[in-house]
């Protein structure tokens, strides 16, 4: 897939975050807003050229291509939220192994959903805008940016499974994979403040409440990750 052009680039602005023209940023953010609103194949590089006040000139001048430029919306904000996601997990496998605290699954899930719930409330970092575009890319088969992702990214997953699995001991590696797979999951899903109940009817639940999300979440998951093993016979 191409990349933006290095000439957007003029600076860091944090950790795998690049500092992006005025232009680039006028056309991310108009992009970001569009993707999520209507995925990245709905959306035209048309729509975003007018959302952002920009001509089409500027767009292929600063990405390529609108697959480059999705790419480029997406990892502006997963960059960085992958980064302080592995300095959570750093810090709490370097406190396990001081005998300062013991590595629990809790420990391990909050080390994500920490980073998780302050990007949702940082309209800077994306906010809520960001886990939603997240909730597609998951969906949608965007196959380049996957690629992407598991070339950049995939220590993430690989150290989050350890971990996972150092703190489940009674689990095999498929189940643990299983189980990070079905909670990692509802756990961004959730954060997509998709309001399922009230698509049939009226409810309580308040699903664009980041708070409220991880009071109620975080034990639900925490409850599937630390259940018996499928494998094991009932009443062992």
């Amino acid at each position: 897939m191409d990349q933006a052009k290095p000439s957007v680039l003029v600076g860091q602005s944090g950790p795998c975050e690049p500092k992006y023209s005025d232009t680039a940023i006028r056309i991310l953010d108009a992009a970001e807003g569009l993707f999520v609103e209507l995925g990245m194949e709905a959306t035209s590089l048309r729509l975003i050229t007018q959302q952002a006040g920009v001509n089409l000139a500027a767009v292929n001048y600063h990405f390529r291509s609108k697959d480059a430029l999705f790419e480029a919306v997406f990892l502006r904000r997963f960059g960085p939220w992958a980064t302080q996601c592995l300095e959570e997990l750093d810090a709490l496998e370097k406190r396990g192994a001081a005998g300062e605290e013991p590595l629990t699954a809790e420990a391990v899930v909050m080390s994500y959903v920490r980073p998780a719930l302050a990007l949702s409330k940082d309209p800077a970092r994306g906010g809520a805008m960001f886990v939603r575009l997240f909730s597609r890319v998951l969906v949608e088969n965007h196959r380049q940016l996957r690629e992407t992702m598991s070339r950049q990214y995939g220590d993430l997953v690989t150290r989050y499974t350890r971990a996972l699995g150092r703190a489940l001991p009674g689990l095999s590696e498929e189940e643990v994979e299983w189980r990070m797979h079905l909670g990692f999951s509802v756990m961004f899903h959730a954060f997509a403040g998709n309001d399922i109940l009230k698509v049939f009817g009226r409810s309580a639940v308040s699903a664009r409440d980041p708070d409220l999300i991880v009071k109620h979440m975080v034990p639900f998951v925490l409850a599937g990750l630390r259940s018996p093993s499928a494998d094991r016979p009932p009443g062992s």
